[in-house]
Order: structure tokens, then C-alpha cells, then sequence
């Protein structure tokens, strides 16, 4: 098997060549190394690349491969990290020239830890604005990152450089964290499945300033293989006491089962949305099509909320108020001027505004989680928009409208917490990649990824084609 076969296959696909001796995980992680030295360039979607340590790992795996005793359920994968989840032995500078790599970095977070015990191959960090503070990738530590399907273009944010790998053929699998959208945005932007699990679901350590909107979930380029990431991820932490109890089902069980009598909510505006773009509008509502003629019961039908973007950036420019009153001034003044914005903006919330946003934010959840007593799923265009020109920081006057207003379906079900997935469902006459979102019931991740793994496999995941490759 040759190192661009390699490097296009999934990582349920890998561990099937693993076990048939067809490939093995040093030639995997050789190819998938070249294939970043070769592209990265291009895409900045990688800030730190261990080739050493990631060739160490690998050759370890053949030998538990050869010996007959794969270590965990992805012992050999290639895998990423975003880089504000912490990885011993590496700097997680978090986009950040407030941060630098003298460490001591001797902390794995929640997520790498679990990954390291599955046996998986971590190749290096990937890319964040700074501190994950918007749904672009650019910051002034590590400047822009691009899209595989258009270099011209953004890959979204703010796991940005995780969408951009995978989709790449830069290693199968990468973990990415959403506070609005951060999974979601960047994998409808570069065409592939992120899944925002419930809140709780996987744990994290430390957990984010941006308080209990925040998620981490896989990123892929199959529903399969997020299925068998959440079940390595999600496994218990005692550092995070907001976690949910652990759940020790396989979520790759009944991913098959389809989606005969699921009872769908679709919402192409979600009551509110003004201005989805005219072609993603047309690929969303064909993809829901197809979810009825695979057996769903579709209704249109909106949940009944009012646009929570006041809620959701007001909570958000709070979390960087919080992060920016820890900064030194000479810190503060390395800062990415997007990130001094949002702070800005937090600093005029008083007590008693920020504590009317919770109740609003309550009230908000309370009316979801009525709503999904009657429906298993809600599905949205995952974001209004295709993917946009890649622009540097500081590039708009901040406001919530030019912060999140683009991506209206996402932000949402932050506050509500439920599980959220991305899956590509058609290209712009321009190429560009478009995302349908299915949006399950709070704990539903396994209808959430039944329904996602349904449209999958009547409609493939396609990959871009980079000069180069």
C-alpha cells in the first residue's frame, strides 16, 4: 500500500490493516509525516510537529501489533491535538504570544491522556486563534491558517488547523474543543464530521474560562471514526467535576441501525436566520430529503427561541475578560487585537447583566429540552455561509454580529449543551464544502451519530485535492 493510500484512509480502516498486516503503524505515521512536511507549508493547519516522538509511538504499536496485543482501541492511529488542550512534553501556547515554550509542559489533559493509553500516535499540535476566541483561524503568533478546498479561504475556526489537517490526509483523527461552534464551523468549512458531544460527555483539565459552553470532540472523516474517538475520550477524569458519569457503552454499537422512525425537527432558519447563503440553503434541504426517503419522520418546524447572540457573545467576551485580567500589561500587549476587543466588550458587562444572561441562558435550555421531549432530532445548515476569505487578525471592528452572526445554527446548542454533529452534504458551485447539522436530545449522542452515520453512508464524505499532495 502506497503512502498516499495511506494517508487517505480512515483510522477504522488503518486498525483493519494493522490486524491483516497489510500496513503497518510506522508506515502510516511515515507517510502521514511526509504528507505534513509537504503540505503544511500550504495550509498551516500544524504550529508544533514531533516527528521523533510520533516515529517512537509508532514503532512501539508494530510491536504490540506483531506480538498480537494492541494496546487500546486505537493503538497505531495518527491523531492531533489542538493546541489548548495540554500534551506533556509539548507547548500548548493556545495562538498565544502571551505564552511561551519554556514550560514546564508535564500535564496531559483528559483527552491526550486517554488517547496515549488507546495506543494512539500523537504527531503534534494544530493550530487556534489565540486563546480559541473566534470562529476564524489566525492569530498573531501563528498567522493564517487555509483551507484545503481553497488555500484563498478560511478554514474556520477555532479548531481551525485540526479541520484543515484532517481533511488533508494529515493524520485520520484530531481532537478540537467548541465554546460556539468550534468544531462544527471548521469541519462544514473544510468538509468534514465534528461531533460536539453533551457537555460533560468528555472531560477536560483545565477546565475553560469560557465556562460551561465549552465541549471538546472529535474531528474526522467518518461518523465511524468519531464514534470510536468519543468512546477513547470520553472516558473518566476525576480532575473534571463537571463531567458527566461515565458511559462505557461502544457508540460505534447501532451506528448501522439507520433512521426508520426518528422523528426530525427541520429548521432551516431556526426562526431566526436571515441570511443563509441561497446554496446552502438548497444542499441542507436536499440532505433532509434524503434523511425522509432513508425512513425518518420530517417536519418543518421551528424549536421557538428568539436569536441568542446577545446570550452567547455576552458570556463569551466575560471568558476573555477573565483571561485578559490574568494577563501582565506586557503580555496584554502582545495580544491579538480581536481578543483585546472581546475583552473590552466584556468589561462593560455589569454583575447583574451577566447574571440576567444566565437566567436567560436557563430559560433558553429549559425551552430546548421541552422541545426534544416530542423530536430525536433537529436538523439546521450547520453554518449560514460557506467558507470566506482567510483575513488576518484585527481585521473588523468587533461585535457580535461580526463574531458569530455568520454562523447562527451553532452557538445555540453551546448554551443548551446538547450534542451537536456536523456532516458534509454537497459543495458549492464554487467547490467549497457544505455542512448539514443534526442536533440531538441532552445525553442522545448515540441518535446524534445513528442519524449523522444514515446520511454518511448514502452520500460519502469526499476529500479535496491539494496541489502537491
Amino acid at each position: 500500500m502506497n503512502a498516499t493510500d495511506l494517508c487517505t484512509l480512515s483510522a477504522t480502516e488503518l486498525l483493519r490493516c494493522y490486524r491483516s498486516g497489510q500496513a503497518s503503524p510506522v508506515e502510516a505515521t511515515q507517510a502521514v509525516l511526509a504528507r505534513i512536511e509537504r503540505l503544511n507549508p500550504q495550509l498551516n493547519a500544524f504550529c508544533w510537529v514531533d516527528a521523533e516522538s510520533a516515529l517512537a509511538a509508532a514503532r512501539a504499536s508494530e510491536a504490540r501489533w506483531q506480538a498480537g496485543a494492541p494496546c487500546g482501541d486505537l493503538d497505531g492511529v495518527p491523531v492531533s491535538i489542538k493546541d489548548l488542550i495540554l500534551t506533556r512534553g509539548w507547548p500548548t501556547r493556545r495562538g498565544s504570544r502571551t505564552i511561551g515554550t519554556e514550560g514546564p509542559w508535564d500535564v496531559d489533559a483528559p483527552a491526550t491522556a486517554r488517547l496515549r493509553e488507546a495506543g494512539a500516535v500523537l504527531l503534534g499540535k494544530t493550530t487556534t486563534p489565540e486563546f480559541g476566541c473566534k470562529g476564524e483561524t489566525n492569530s498573531p503568533l501563528t498567522g493564517l491558517t487555509r483551507n484545503p478546498w481553497n488555500l484563498a479561504c478560511t478554514p474556520g475556526g477555532s479548531s481551525g488547523g485540526t479541520a484543515a489537517a484532517v481533511a488533508a490526509g494529515l493524520g485520520p483523527l484530531s481532537v478540537g474543543t467548541d465554546g460556539a461552534g468550534s468544531v462544527r464551523i471548521p469541519a462544514a468549512f473544510c468538509g468534514n464530521v465534528g461531533l460536539k458531544p453533551s457537555f460533560g460527555r468528555v472531560p477536560a483539565y483545565p477546565l475553560s474560562p469560557f465556562g460551561s459552553v465549552a465541549h471538546l470532540g472529535p474531528h474526522a472523516m467518518s461518523v465511524a471514526d468519531a464514534a470510536l474517538m468519543l468512546g477513547v475520550i470520553s472516558r473518566p477524569d476525576p480532575r473534571d467535576w463537571t463531567a458527566l458519569p461515565h458511559d462505557p457503552r461502544d457508540w460505534r454499537i447501532g451506528l448501522d441501525d439507520g433512521v426508520r422512525g426518528l422523528r426530525i425537527a427541520y429548521s432551516p432558519t431556526l426562526g431566526y436566520a436571515k441570511n443563509v447563503h441561497p446554496e446552502v440553503a438548497a444542499a441542507v434541504d436536499h440532505a433532509v430529503g434524503e434523511l425522509q426517503a432513508l425512513g425518518a419522520h420530517v417536519e418543518a418546524v421551528d424549536p421557538g427561541f428568539e436569536d441568542p447572540l446577545e446570550i452567547s457573545t455576552g458570556l463569551w467576551f466575560l471568558g476573555a475578560l477573565t483571561v485578559w485580567s490574568g494577563l501582565t500589561p506586557e503580555q496584554q500587549a502582545l495580544a491579538d487585537p480581536d481578543f483585546r476587543a472581546e475583552a473590552e466588550l466584556g468589561m462593560r458587562l455589569s454583575a447583574l447583566q451577566v447574571q440576567q444572561l444566565l437566567l436567560r441562558r436557563g430559560a433558553l435550555g429549559s425551552q430546548l429540552r421541552q422541545f426534544m421531549q416530542h423530536w430525536d432530532l433537529i436538523a439546521t445548515p450547520a453554518v449560514a455561509v460557506p467558507a470566506f476569505e482567510a483575513r488576518p487578525a484585527g481585521h473588523t471592528p468587533m461585535s457580535p454580529q461580526a463574531m458569530l452572526g455568520w454562523t447562527p445554527f451553532s452557538y445555540p446548542f453551546n448554551l443548551s449543551q446538547q450534542p451537536a454533529i456536523t456532516v458534509p452534504c454537497g459543495l458549492t458551485r464554487a467547490g467549497l464544502p457544505i455542512g448539514l447539522q443534526l442536533v440531538g436530545p441532552m445525553f442522545g449522542d448515540a441518535v446524534v451519530l445513528r442519524a449523522a452515520r444514515a446520511y454518511e453512508t448514502a452520500h460519502p464524505v469526499p476529500r479535496p485535492v491539494l496541489a502537491g499532495a
